[in-house]
This record gives C-alpha cells, structure tokens and sequence, in this order.
C-alpha cells in the first residue's frame, strides 16, 4: 500500500472544526461528510480533490474534538494520505482506525508545497517530492499498522481475524 497524488497544502493546527463543520455532523453518512470537507478553510477543496491525493499541513494537524467525521470526510474525498509536522493525538487514532494513513515528517511538511506531486512509500517511510526531485524521510509504519490500514481499518482488520 503505497500513495501517489497531488498535494493540498495547510498550514498549523487544521483542527476537526475546520476538516468538517460542526453543522454537518448530524450525518455519519460518509458521502455527505466529504461533500462539504474542508470548505471552511478551501471552499473549493472538494471540486479539486482526486482519488489518491494528499494533504499536507504543519505542526498539530486534527487538533480540537476527538469526532471520527474528519478522518472519514478526508478519506471519503479521495485523499490517501495525511503528511504534517504532528497531528492531534485523537485524530492520529481515529484516522488509523478508519483506514486513512497518516505520516509524521517535519522536513516534508515545511517543503511540500500546493500542487507538488509526492509519491510515498509507506514500508521504507520515503517520501518522493517528485515535483521537486527531493526525498525526505518519516518513520514507516509497523507491520501491524501496514496490516490494519491494508485491511481498510480496524473494524476490517478485526472482521478478517486480526491478529491472528
């Protein structure tokens, strides 16, 4: 499992307010949720988001309520990794629990820009800025969390046996 996409660029502490609106949260529905992601800070992120792009933002990217509609609404948009400089810890759980990778990599999050497009290898951890020729280097995902995001998250991962 590996991510290749173009890049949506934010900035510091993008919290869940921000990811999906509170007056959207009367529906679990995940078509709904990504409907309206993102539009309080990039009102035309849903009409320019592809399958398999990423998002990349700075420092405690997910802070603020511990809601699992943001992880939903970014996965259900097509996004297929969250890179930033940190991440609230609540929103780093409830995004591996939903199948949505996210990486932790100060030096990408500073040097990714809009637009670039970024192929990520999540074994080794590289991060291919392939619009700027550049790497940077995050900590890869363990086995058992390669194992979950693979399986489509946790509730997947515990349906197909888990651990087992």
């Amino acid at each position: 499992m590996d991510a290749k996409g173009k890049v949506f660029k934010y900035g510091d502490n993008i919290d869940t307010d921000v990811i999906i609106a509170a007056r959207f949260l009367n529906s679990s529905d995940p078509e709904v949720l990504a409907a309206h992601c993102m539009e309080e800070i990039d009102p035309d992120f849903r009409k320019n988001v592809k399958k398999g792009d990423i998002v990349v933002a700075k420092e405690n990217f997910g802070c603020g309520s511990s809601r699992e509609h943001a992880p939903i609404a970014l996965r259900e948009c097509g996004i297929s990794l969250v890179i930033a400089a940190s991440f609230g810890r609540i929103f780093f759980r409830n995004a591996i629990d939903i199948g949505l990778p996210l990486m932790e990599c100060k030096e990408a999050s500073e040097k990714i820009e809009q637009g670039d497009e970024v192929e990520v290898d999540f074994s080794s951890g590289v991060i291919k800025n392939l619009t700027k020729n550049e790497e940077y280097q995050a900590t890869p995902f363990p086995k058992f969390i390669q194992d979950l995001l693979n399986a489509g998250g946790l509730v997947n991962f515990v349906r197909n046996g888990g651990f087992n």
